[in-house]
């Protein structure tokens, strides 16, 4: 069966190589040489900084593991980062509108950066400190530098249309080719050097801090809402009011919530899905399979964003449920085929289905983030935008920590069944944000903030 695992990854990479090599005039936008180096410049930042957050993750339990935590203890740790995400990583995440967002980007390097060196500390408050550090970051992460990127490129004039192709080749460097080199360069200083678990970490500090030093030698400032006050509980009443009265903006905050959702839940469950019996798997191997997929689902993304037809708005619809019907593979295969009971061994048959389904919902995952990063562009307000998306993270942060916390309390195919039932129903949303998409926006941000919240009901 361990030849399976290299025909897939192959397969994906000849994919991906045909896709890039093969588009044509119409798969490619024509830009300036300004916009060329301000988004070279972009994806640079960008992939740094994903440099210092993926070299982390494939190592944080296994850390803690070797400090002799148990898997209690080490879920706590786990729920901290998200509930930190949650409560404080949507204050500070919201700041960067009236504070500004290079310097909410700044931040984001700095508390990473605090959050590697408490690793070396094998004390739990020191690591608990460290965990709640990196739950702000995360926040940052998701919303800094996408709102600098939005407000910079409109105010230097750039084509909106532009703005697609920065979002499908950050997630293509990003998230899927900078994602597979920071597990083997992780893997490198880990086994290869045997420099210890600590090493990752120590290593995203040096990435991150290169990225630090790029912004603030190269990025100009932007804020979002201009106005003299600096108030945040008007700045969080103007973002509740705006997403209550703009069905556009709701739709979009449910359907990544649930998609969102859905994809960190995934992350937990793979490894169990596809060894329920302690099969041995590549996890590294396996991981720079699912990076390859996300590379193919941003590469096809690129394509659709460069044309006028299909919409985001219509093929995310797909997308949604191809992504459903994915997550559905562990469900049927425990019907289908009979499961093994032999401990141990090489990945079953049912496993390897599961993979090719696995990969399926991946580069899912790498079209999402393309698209929903457009229509983010298209509909939140500029002046609240890290506000707004910092919102919509709300309900993902709770939804994961209530999963960490009952991840024993369920079979493993409940769990697939209810990310299943998510997805499907975000193509539902989907449907309805299509339906409404070209409905005039609501009134402007300024009339907005001098609203009461309870005072406009979402339109139909």
């Amino acid at each position: 069966m361990e030849l399976f695992y290299f025909v897939v990854f192959g397969a994906l990479g000849a994919v991906v190589a045909a896709l890039e090599l093969s588009k044509t005039s119409k798969d490619r936008i024509t830009t300036s040489p300004a916009f060329n180096s301000f988004k070279n410049n972009y994806l640079l930042v960008y992939s740094l900084m994903m440099a210092g957050d993926w070299l982390q993750g494939p190592y944080v339990y296994y850390l803690y593991s070797t400090y002799g935590f148990g898997k209690g203890e080490i879920g706590q740790l786990f729920i901290a980062g998200f509930g930190s995400s949650m409560l404080f990583g949507t204050i500070v995440g919201s700041l960067a509108d009236k504070q500004g967002r290079r310097r909410a980007c700044v931040t984001y390097c700095i508390t990473y950066i605090l959050s590697c060196i408490t690793k070396h500390s094998p004390q739990y408050k020191v690591l608990m400190i460290g965990r709640v550090l990196g739950g702000i970051a995360t926040s940052l992460l998701f919303s800094a530098f996408e709102s600098w990127l939005v407000a910079e490129h409109n105010k230097r004039g750039f084509e909106q249309q532009w703005l697609s192709l920065t979002f499908s080749k950050a997630i293509f460097l990003g998230n899927g080719l900078v994602a597979i080199l920071s597990g083997l360069f992780g893997n490198l200083l880990v086994d290869s050097l045997s420099l210890g678990p600590v090493a990752p970490f120590d290593a995203a500090a040096c990435f991150l801090a290169i990225g630090m030093a790029i912004i603030l030698s190269s990025w100009t400032e932007n804020f979002g809402d201009p106005s003299e006050n600096k108030d945040l509980l008007t700045q969080f009443r103007g973002a509740a009011v705006a997403i209550a009265s703009d069905e556009k903006i709701a739709l979009l905050g449910a359907i990544q919530s649930l998609f969102e959702g859905s994809m960190y839940t995934f992350v937990f469950l793979w490894t169990p899905a596809l060894s329920p019996n302690d099969e041995e798997i590549p996890h590294g191997f396996i991981f720079a399979t699912f990076m390859l997929a996300s590379m193919l689902g941003s590469s096809l993304a690129s394509r659709l964003m460069a044309r006028s037809s299909p919409r985001v708005e219509s093929y995310m619809q797909i997308v949604f449920v191809i992504s459903s019907a994915s997550l559905l593979l562990p469900i049927i295969t425990n019907f289908l085929v009979a499961p093994s009971k032999v401990k141990g061994g090489s990945i079953s048959f049912a496993g390897c289905l599961q993979l090719l389904g696995f990969c399926t919902f991946e580069a899912c995952v790498g079209i999402f983030w393309p698209s929903i990063m457009k229509m983010r562009s298209q509909y939140i307000p500029e002046e609240a935008r890290s506000t707004i998306m910092n919102f919509f993270r709300v309900p993902l942060n709770i939804f994961v920590c209530i999963v960490l916390y009952n991840v024993d309390a369920f079979p493993i195919t409940v769990m697939f069944g209810m990310c299943s039932i998510f997805l499907f129903v975000a193509s539902f949303l989907q449907r309805r944000l299509m339906a409404i998409s070209d409905k005039p926006k609501m009134e402007n941000w300024t009339a907005i903030k001098e609203r009461e919240p309870e005072a406009e009901p979402l339109n139909d």
